[in-house]
């Protein structure tokens, strides 16, 4: 008889491309804070906060966690549902985690506003082009041939984690995107992650409610920790629907709060903001802020409801 749990888990694969992409990711981010941004940016003006440098260390460390062993191994080797959890930490924790940790004068020097680069991404940014961009390849990735064919050819699977990486920083340009120009208002970033949130209940449900294993290539002999193949897909729809959703709705929470926080504070100052103002105060940018109005017509806010 074989004995699961000494041979089911995958053995230590070092993963020397993820090693080499992680240093060379570390090794520009250090050169862009302290050899580029002291030369762009105004003297005395800070090149990089600490929230940014938090963010970029993090999400390092949770692309890591996700394209080495164990986690990816034991995704690409023995469960689907390690293989779920690990594009739910590259799409929903990774990219928004990158994005955060990017200045906007870095990205304005990489993409100048001016440019035609811009109009390109000023047009990937659009929130519904952005969702369904996301969206489209992630239902694709669900198909049974693109799943057994990711766990079978090495450079097929890197490339879909590429792809999905690439999608997944669109879709959170409205976002937590680097030009404040392309975030949408708080109250609309609530109702598109809450939309990104209800999405995956097709492909979760589809796993969950399935009699039979949907991708042979996890219907194999050798289970990990006991884990039968259709518990695994049923904990792979679990993942998909509930903690991703319960992930989403913290993200929203927490923007409905500093949504409330901000308008408190807007109408005890007595000022009337705007929705681009709201935005640029969220970055704690007061200027040209202190203006008082009398009896501003609140009604003529898109963020007064």
């Amino acid at each position: 008889m074989i004995d699961m749990f000494a041979s089911g888990f995958p053995s230590f694969t070092a993963h020397w491309e993820v090693w080499g992409l992680v240093f060379a990711i570390a090794a520009g981010g250090l050169y862009v804070a302290r050899v580029i941004g002291p030369k762009v940016v105004e003297p005395g003006t800070q090149v990089v906060s600490r929230r940014q440098v938090i963010s970029f260390w993090a999400a390092l460390a949770f692309m890591v966690a996700a394209s080495t062993w164990p986690l990816h191994d034991i995704a690409e080797q023995r469960l689907y549902s390690g293989h779920m959890f690990q594009h739910l930490v590259l799409t929903m924790v990774v990219p928004p985690l990158f994005l955060l940790s990017c200045p906007t004068w870095l990205a304005e020097l990489f993409v100048a506003t001016d440019g035609k680069l811009w109009r390109v991404v000023r047009v990937l940014a659009t929130p519904i082009l952005a969702f369904s961009l996301f969206n489209a390849f992630n239902m694709l990735s669900h198909m049974q041939q693109f799943v057994n064919t990711s766990v079978t050819n090495g450079p097929f699977h890197f490339t879909a984690h590429v792809l999905f990486v690439v999608t997944a920083l669109i879709m959170w340009l409205p976002v937590c995107g680097p030009w404040p120009q392309l975030r949408i208002s708080l109250p609309a970033q609530m109702v598109y992650l809450f939309a990104q949130s209800i999405l995956p209940t097709l492909p979760a449900a589809w796993l969950w409610l399935s009699h039979s294993p949907v991708y042979e290539a996890y219907d194999q002999p050798i289970r990990l920790w006991g884990i039968t193949v259709m518990d695994d897909q049923a904990a792979a729809g679990l993942i998909m629907k509930v903690i991703e959703a319960a992930y989403l709705w913290a993200i929203i929470a927490v923007l409905f709060f500093r949504w409330a926080l901000r308008h408190h504070n807007a109408d005890r100052e007595g000022l009337y903001l705007t929705e681009r103002e709201i935005l640029e105060w969220e970055d704690g940018e007061r200027g040209g802020f202190d203006r008082p109005v009398a009896e501003p017509a609140r009604s003529a806010s898109p963020l007064s409801d």
